[in-house]
């Protein structure tokens, strides 16, 4: 997916399971795109964000909520 995002404004969150640490997976519901960000990088303007689709985050997660082990090569 090849989409300019402005993150400017985006209202980040990570997993009540996190425990406040700056070690986990944030995630932003913007313009219509999911954005995924390490927390340690927050504040870094070069940081990287991964930028999937709606459809491809809720496939994703269903999978995990359901189990499925080998999500990942």
């Amino acid at each position: 997916m090849k989409k300019q995002v402005d993150l400017t404004n985006a209202e980040w969150a990570k997993s009540e399971l996190s425990s406040g640490g700056n070690n986990c997976l944030e995630v932003a519901f913007v313009d219509g795109v999911v954005a995924l960000r390490d927390s340690v990088d927050v504040g870094d303007p070069d940081a990287q964000v991964l930028i999937v689709s709606r459809e491809d985050y809720n496939l994703f997660t269903k999978s995990v909520r359901a189990g499925q082990s080998n999500l990942l090569p």
